[in-house]
């Protein structure tokens, strides 16, 4: 897991607030979810938007585990900038494994 912290440190190409949300997503244990929002309350920020747009754009995937962010209703949301279809069924193939133990 350190490798892949100073990889996101050590970026260049990417702003200071997504480097806080993908550390911080990184302490999301494999098989638990976080909503949104508790994430952008992690990182000190009000808008639950601004982080699905951080992990919209997440160039450490699945390392970077965006996977295990869902709404606040519950639901997946989005992924990979899409809210349904082939993206949607990965993500919640992903949360099954990882709460399976498989990964």
């Amino acid at each position: 897991m350190d490798n892949i912290r100073n990889k996101i440190i050590n970026a260049t190409d990417i702003t200071p607030f997504r480097k806080r949300v993908y550390l911080a997503l990184l302490d999301v244990p494999s098989g638990t979810t976080i909503t949104y929002g508790e994430l952008a309350r992690r990182v000190g920020c009000g808008s639950a938007q601004a982080v699905g747009q951080a992990l919209k754009h997440n160039p450490f995937a699945p390392e970077v585990p965006c996977h295990r962010v869902i709404a606040s209703d519950g639901s997946l949301g989005g992924y990979n900038g899409k809210r349904s279809g082939e993206m949607i069924e990965r993500k919640r193939r992903l949360l099954q494994k990882e709460k399976s133990g498989g990964l």
